[in-house]
């Protein structure tokens, strides 16, 4: 059972995280029935505060909630108040005044979710959706989720599986919440990318880092592209979109290298052609479907675990 808030992947113990896991496996069971809604969290009312694009993420949380039989409230910053000006107390003191039960921010700012958990100004639990270039621990725990449904079904952990991760790091909050956690859940990790998109004190993480992606790739048991985030880019960090494609994208020949169990992950939305060719993503060694579907399990065991729902087996 957590309390409170999920702001990072290191709030987790890892018995927290494998119970985590545990209840998204039979939150899935259940939801791949006919009966795909819970009366759980009847009663409840969940916002989506996001302050950045981001469909995917959105969508999965709007789903887990309604699946779990909550209220949903969504709320995009375009078009709002706080296109407007207003603060991020101001629209916190707002849903506070609605009777929000937990709020799933997204914000461009690294720490916006721990500093709206951390002030007086709303008493809901606070659920991380990505924030700057800080973390996003949904996502790791849905990659863990699928790593281990798809590598490890009968094990507790994944002790001993060998991930690389390839790609954007500097920028990625779903690399630093995926190191966090997968490392906790006895994962071996090995970053890949060049030297002007690892970030500063890398060498301190519990990671191997290296810089050729051909002689890592045959080694993995999962293979993680990120996608190369252009937006937060205000400098050329490599020569060019095809020179980056040819040393860092996983392509078919890359693809061919895989171990024969091994997977392809991706946390979306992707850049095909550039980080990873569509070949790649639709090769049958792609598991990236599943991470889309698993994420909504992994956000209905989050919500259920911080707002204390009905027991799973209550259906009444």
């Amino acid at each position: 059972m957590i309390s409170g808030h999920l702001l990072s992947a290191a709030d987790l113990s890892k018995e927290q995280a494998l119970n985590l896991l545990a209840t998204a496996k039979e939150l899935a069971q259940i939801t791949d029935g006919p009966n795909k809604k819970l009366p759980t969290l009847r009663g409840k009312t969940i916002v989506n505060l996001f302050f950045e694009d981001s469909t995917r993420t959105r969508i999965s949380f709007e789903t887990a909630a309604k699946r779990l039989s909550a209220d949903v409230i969504n709320f995009s910053a375009k078009g709002s108040s706080v296109s407007k000006g207003e603060s991020l107390k101001d629209t916190a003191q707002t849903l506070q005044a609605m009777g929000a039960d937990a709020v799933v921010i997204r914000h461009g700012s690294s720490g916006a979710a721990k500093r709206l958990a951390d002030t007086q100004w709303i008493q809901a639990a606070v659920i991380n959706a990505g924030d700057g270039t800080h973390e996003h621990p949904t996502q790791a725990l849905l990659d863990a989720f699928t790593i281990k449904q798809h590598l490890r079904p009968g094990s507790k952990d994944l002790s001993g599986i060998k991930v690389l991760i390839v790609g954007d790091i500097l920028h990625s909050r779903v690399a630093r919440s995926n190191i966090l956690l997968l490392t906790k859940l006895g994962a071996e990790l090995t970053l890949v990318a060049p030297p002007t998109l690892l970030p500063v004190g890398v060498s301190d993480w519990p990671v191997k880092v290296s810089y050729d992606f051909d002689s890592e790739i045959s080694k993995c048991d999962v293979v993680m592209m990120l996608r190369i985030q252009l937006e937060r880019m205000a400098d050329s960090f490599f020569p060019s979109a095809q020179e980056y494609s040819r040393r860092y994208g996983l392509n078919s020949a890359r693809l061919s290298k895989l171990a024969k169990n091994a997977i392809v992950m991706h946390p979306g939305p992707m850049n095909r052609g550039l980080e990873i060719s569509a070949e790649s993503a639709d090769d049958l060694k792609s598991v990236i479907i599943d991470q889309v579907k698993n994420g909504v399990a992994v956000r209905m065991a989050v919500l259920y675990e911080l707002l204390g729902g009905a027991p799973l087996g209550d259906s009444k």
